[in-house]
């Protein structure tokens, strides 16, 4: 059968992100198609896949059966990482969840704090509580990557155990910046954000009960860090 097997944007950027030859367990594999890709690939040569949902694992096991591979991919029915040693993931992949989610998942675990794990991570919503909990828990964003997929841009994480200094809460909301970094969609992100920050401000402007009083005293203090931020990444692109 002809590699005619393909990933859409967000799949194959995370699939880009994994290391050549890594343990992978795919958490939340739904049908299967990141762990098959990265196999007929070359990329990795076996996997593990997790799923809470047996009709989702049914059908990834039917896709790797139909690009003969199945034998090269474990599949678990179980929730999270919970029936997945450590021994087994180099490379930890949770993607198509929700931050909050996500960070339940690696809580939820006895060895995810270990060194020698890579997590890549991608959250469709909740950004920041995930980097909240990366930052707080013991763990250090290497690096965020952008892709857009039709007219939506996500955000993919990798991460690993290990001490940093704290994000602030402008890096919590956008992320840490390096001057180095080639990411070109980082100045649309930012301004997204930062527009985002401005709406909820607005929105609250009129209310005087107290409770939206310090929303929008926390949104304006994030919306200007950001800001300051936004000014910093553009400044770097022009030099």
């Amino acid at each position: 059968m002809g590699r005619s097997f393909s990933l859409s944007p967000r799949l194959k950027a995370v699939a880009d992100l994994v290391p050549q030859g890594a343990r992978l367990a795919d958490v939340g594999t739904d049908h299967g198609r990141l762990p098959v890709w990265l196999i007929q690939h070359g990329k990795v040569s076996q996997a593990v896949a997790s799923d809470l949902r047996a009709g989702p694992l049914s059908r990834g096991k039917a896709l790797a059966e139909r690009w003969g591979i199945g034998g090269k991919i474990s599949f678990r029915l179980c929730d999270g990482l919970a029936d997945i040693q450590p021994e087994e993931a180099e490379v930890v992949t949770i993607t198509g969840m929700g931050g909050e989610t996500i960070a339940s998942i690696l809580e939820a675990s006895p060895w995810t704090g270990e060194e020698g794990h890579l997590y890549i991570l991608q959250a469709m919503s909740g950004q920041d509580g995930l980097r909240r909990y990366l930052s707080e828990c013991g763990f250090v964003i290497l690096r965020e990557l952008y892709v857009k997929e039709g007219d939506t841009l996500y955000v993919i994480h990798v991460a690993r155990p290990g001490k940093t200094e704290p994000l602030t809460q402008g890096e919590i909301w956008v992320g840490r910046q390096a001057r180095d970094w080639e990411s070109p969609l980082r100045s649309l992100y930012l301004d997204q954000e930062w527009r985002k920050l401005c709406r909820a401000v607005e929105g609250l402007r009129k209310s005087q009960r107290p409770e939206d009083l310090e929303k929008r005293a926390y949104f304006q203090q994030v919306a200007n860090e950001v800001a300051r931020i936004r000014k910093e990444w553009e400044q770097w692109q022009r030099s």
